[in-house]
């Protein structure tokens, strides 16, 4: 995403998609750098040097999905342990500072709720929980609670430590068909 006409967000320009033309990866790690007629070019977006030591991102606080099953997908999450918000149009689970933000059918169906991705629907969801115990208490757990493992136990790189440090994951589908990934740290992949 880019700034029209080049002006920072400060000064009210819109954001826009550019596709075209030559991209600017000055400064951006090759390991992310922009390529191929896919990449997004960014317009006048790269920070000034002088502020590519200041933090400015602390951590995820929350993400939003689209949900069709709310009294399923609301008991499924608080089996696993998440805690549970009930509402009218917005449900939501928490685990430790964290939480997943559920948007009812009557919600996410109304034209005038804007607030969302435009294409997101039911089952578009793909996330990973750190889970504290070993691989074969998520599996135990998983198991008791009737949830089919879909994959794994597998090793899988994280993202602590940049992105560096394996851990290892087992899959399983929500009743919407959201994938979970459940990653213990620590003991290696049996």
């Amino acid at each position: 995403m880019g700034w029209r006409a080049g002006r920072p967000p400060s000064e009210g320009a819109q954001p826009v998609l550019a596709r075209e033309g030559p991209f600017r990866t000055e400064g951006v790690p090759p390991s992310i750098a922009p390529s191929g007629a896919q990449a997004i070019r960014y317009r006048g977006m790269l920070p000034d040097r002088s502020l590519a030591s200041v933090p400015m991102i602390a951590s995820l606080d929350h993400v939003a999905i689209p949900i069709a099953n709310v009294e399923e997908m609301l008991a499924f999450y608080e089996a696993l342990g998440f805690g549970v918000r009930r509402g009218g149009r917005l449900h939501s689970i928490h685990f430790g500072d964290n939480r997943i933000n559920f948007h009812a059918p009557e919600l996410w169906n109304d034209e005038r709720f804007t607030l969302r991705g435009p294409s997101a629907r039911p089952g578009c969801g793909d996330f990973c929980f750190v889970w504290q115990g070993t691989v074969e208490s998520i599996d135990r757990h998983l198991r008791n609670l009737k949830i089919e493992i879909i994959e794994g136990p597998a090793p899988r790189e994280g993202g602590r430590n940049g992105g560096k440090v394996t851990g290892t994951s087992v899959y399983v589908r929500d009743p919407d068909g959201n994938l979970l990934e459940f990653m213990a740290y620590g003991r290696r992949c049996p």
